[in-house]
């Protein structure tokens, strides 16, 4: 009897723990469909290029442009035409007062080129190719106008840089 007993409650505490887990509620979208395309809103601690390309892949983006502002830590590059790589240049507690690019497709994955404008608390501006993008308080605010052919990008064997084409 006590064998019985212990597999009952073995079997009840299994298929408890299974149903809370099916029960758990999935995180909610920090994004909606608009008729052009989607509207983000990110919170602190989110990486913007992550969540851009993670978009992409999840609602199958053939190309888009975007705009976007708020609050973040960016990092710029700066193209170096000798080296054919972006200097970098990071920033702390910036506010994003512009964000545009493009969403395109190399190698199969998604394709980021974003610039942008920040000011720091002295409204001394900054900006150019971002090269990370890190909301810090407050949120970023992205609008996604989706286009209806695939964009892809490629390297341009002159410069070296990945160029924009269909």
């Amino acid at each position: 009897m006590n064998h019985l007993l212990t597999l009952g409650i073995t079997l009840l505490s299994g298929l408890l723990a299974h149903f809370s887990a099916v029960a758990q509620p999935t995180p909610p979208l920090n994004y909606t469909k608009t008729p052009t395309g989607f509207l983000l809103v990110l919170r602190p601690g989110d990486n913007v290029l992550l969540e851009l390309e993670q978009l992409a892949v999840r609602e199958k983006i053939p190309g888009a442009s975007l705009t976007g502002l708020g609050f973040v830590h960016p990092t710029f590059g700066f193209w170096n035409k000798q080296t054919k790589t972006y200097d970098p240049k990071a920033f702390r507690d910036t506010e994003l007062a512009s964000l545009t690019g493009s969403i395109a497709w190399q190698d199969g994955k998604p394709a980021l080129h974003l610039h942008g404008v920040v000011t720091d608390k002295s409204f001394a501006a900054y900006g150019g190719h971002i090269l990370a993008l890190e909301v810090s308080t407050g949120s970023v605010e992205i609008t996604v106008v989706v286009h209806p052919q695939r964009l892809t990008r490629a390297v341009d064997e002159n410069t070296g840089a990945a160029v924009l084409g269909w």
